[in-house]
Order: structure tokens, then C-alpha cells, then sequence
């Protein structure tokens, strides 16, 4: 089966959470399937595998109208889109788009990144359901990543279309913590800074964790830093990395005593399953698709309750109890891979050009 995997939501500099979903499927996707996939800059090869491509237009360039043209003349056996916006007015192939999650439905602020015109468009956008199930009843079938996203299409009526599960999973590594060996008092966050993600809790929650260091690794604009900043109860214990690479990603969660992450909504929370993959504690915020990826691996707090955060970091100093947090975390682990995903992503792709066939017929 040729699949035409979409690859123009790939970043150019370093990946955001889709960015690194697309990349991750098609290196596990290509290992067994005939891949070709489709990029707007050639930036965005550094970040993708070594796999054929074809340079088209941006998915924001109004030319995405009429993509399905230029897609046409590559005859795919299917096409794959880890978003849901991709244009198909008059495509002559099966199709796979993805929704994540319903999040800017209740957090309607888009992402800083988007050209002002598409973040003006993506607010009223989320205004209702509508758009949304026009986009995704354009398919053949729609890929979600969790069971939680998926319950909430069925629950909107978003789509008459099969909904099929293509989860996340962690990156790949050897490295494994040693649940004996010492480790430093700090705790780490992993993600972006809009409000949703509720970081102001964990950064109230260290004035009640006089010891501990709070590492804020991901880029930060200067206004949300000072903001934050604000609320600290002291500067010198906070430290804002403003991006990290993945070793010193990894090398972080190898020496802290949790990886802390208290969203207020998410479409999976991947750092959660990175974190748990080397053999970190999570402390997260009780919510049903952090449950969903947890499992019972996680400390689950109230993401509104500092004092219930401190009192999670201190369980994790009982006698064997981070070891058995830890243990626990690299059990629910190995249960995702980007193999496993590729698998349902296949299923997917089956399923569509079943779909498409019928729908012709």
C-alpha cells in the first residue's frame, strides 16, 4: 500500500507535540509500508526520517483549496493527515485526518505561532461544532489518539465517519533510572505555557516545598515568564529553560524526583508516558485523559490545590515509595510504541480505502 503520509505540520527548528506525532509514525510507518510524504520547506527534513518526499504547498497558503489536485497526479493508495484541515476538493483517494483533542473549544486561544489571519480564523472556528464536523466528514475515516478524544466526537456528534485509535507513544530509549540510585529534590515540566496548562499551580506549589527546584523547560515568551515570575515564591528555585534538546530533556528526567504536569484539558499528555519510559514519577492533574494514560502509575492531584501537589512530592520521599512509583511508571510505559501505533495506523488506512470503495460503489 503507498501512503501519502502529510508531513507540513512538521516544525523547521524544533517539534511541538504534532510535529513529533507525524515524524514518529512515518519512521515506524516506513519500516514496513511504502511512505512518501509531503513537506512544504525543506527545514523541515532535519526533523523528519529519511523517507521519499515531495515539496507542495503550505497547508496555510490558500492554494490548500485545491491540493487534492496536485495530490491526485501521485496516485496514492491513501492519504494520511495528522490534522484535519487538510484541503480535499476533488481528491480521487481514500483519506485519514486526525483530531487530537477538543481543547480550544473551552480554550479558544490559538497558538502564538499562527499568522495573525489564521488565529482570527481558528477563534471563530471553535465557536461551534459545525466547521468541525464539515472538516472531519470530508474523510474516510477520522484518527484520534485516545479513547477520551474519541468519546467526546461521539459525544458532539462530530462526524459520520469510523473513528479509529492512532495513539502517541514515548520516544525510544535504552536508558532506564535505577530506583537505588540518588536523585536530586527537583520536579520538572515538560509542555507549553497557555493557560490551560495551569503551570501557575506548580509554580504556587513551591512555597510549600522549600528544598525542591521546579525546572520550566519548554520556550517561553518574556510576558508569560514575568507572569510567572510574579508568582514564585522565590526566583533562585524556578528556572525557565526556554527549550531544551532531547538529551538534556532526557539527562533532566534521569536526576529529578518528578516530572509534574496539572493541564486543565489535553488531548493525551505525552510527557506523562516519556517521563514513566525512564522510570520518572508523574504527578498529575486528576482529569480523565490523564487517567486514560496513567493508568495507576501516576500521582493524581487536584490541579487547583498547591498544597495537594506539595503533599504528592513529599509521598514520593517515604521509604520505597519513589521506587515503586517509578517501577510502576516503567510498566505502564512499555505498554506504547510507535510500532503499536503504526499497526492501528495501518488498520486505519485499510479501513479508509474500504470506505472510500463503498462509498463509490
Amino acid at each position: 500500500m503507498r501512503i501519502l503520509f502529510d508531513a507540513r505540520f512538521t516544525r523547521t527548528d524544533h517539534h511541538d507535540g504534532i510535529s513529533r506525532y507525524g515524524a514518529r509514525l512515518i519512521a515506524a510507518l516506513a519500516a514496513t509500508d511504502d511512505v512518501v510524504m509531503l513537506i512544504s520547506d525543506p527545514r523541515q527534513l532535519a526533523l523528519l526520517p529519511d523517507v521519499p518526499h515531495v515539496r507542495i504547498n503550505s497547508p496555510l497558503s490558500p492554494a490548500e483549496v485545491l491540493v487534492a489536485r496536485r495530490i491526485n497526479a501521485l496516485e496514492p493508495d491513501v492519504v494520511v493527515c495528522p490534522m484535519q484541515t487538510m484541503g480535499s476538493w476533488g481528491r480521487r483517494y481514500p483519506l485519514v485526518l486526525t483530531l487530537h483533542d477538543l481543547i480550544y473549544y473551552q480554550n479558544p486561544a490559538p497558538p502564538s505561532f499562527l499568522p495573525l489571519p489564521v488565529r482570527l480564523l481558528w477563534r471563530l472556528y471553535h465557536l461551534a461544532y459545525w466547521p468541525q464536523r464539515l472538516l472531519l466528514d470530508r474523510a474516510d475515516v477520522v484518527a484520534t489518539i485516545s479513547h477520551t478524544t474519541a468519546g467526546l466526537i461521539r459525544e458532539h456528534k462530530l462526524t459520520r465517519r469510523p473513528v479509529v485509535l492512532v495513539g502517541n507513544a514515548p520516544q525510544p530509549t535504552e536508558r532506564r533510572r535505577d530506583p537505588e540510585a540518588p536523585r536530586s529534590s527537583s520536579l520538572l515540566y515538560m509542555g507549553s505555557f497557555m493557560p490551560y496548562k495551569n503551570v501557575e499551580t506548580v509554580v504556587r506549589a513551591m512555597g510549600l516545598l522549600p528544598g525542591s527546584m521546579l525546572h520550566l523547560l519548554s520556550r517561553i515568551t518574556a510576558e508569560r515568564r514575568r507572569e510567572l515570575e510574579a508568582l514564585a515564591p522565590d526566583a533562585e528555585r524556578v528556572v525557565f529553560h526556554g527549550g531544551v534538546t532531547d538529551a538534556e530533556y532526557e539527562d533532566l528526567l534521569h536526576d529529578s524526583t518528578a516530572l509534574v504536569t496539572l493541564s486543565k484539558a489535553e488531548g493525551y499528555g505525552l510527557p506523562i508516558i516519556e517521563a514513566m519510559a525512564t522510570g520518572t514519577p508523574v504527578i498529575a492533574s486528576d482529569i480523565p485523559i490523564f487517567r486514560e494514560v496513567g493508568g495507576s502509575a501516576a500521582l493524581y492531584v487536584d490541579p487547583d490545590d498547591p498544597a495537594a501537589v506539595a503533599a504528592a512530592v513529599r509521598t514520593l520521599e517515604e521509604p520505597d515509595r519513589w521506587a515503586e512509583a517509578s517501577r510502576a511508571g516503567l510498566e505502564r510505559a512499555s505498554a506504547y510504541s510507535w510500532a503499536a501505533s503504526a499497526d492501528q495506523l495501518r488498520l486505519a488506512c485499510e479501513r479508509a480505502v474500504a470506505e472510500y470503495a463503498r462509498r463509490r460503489a
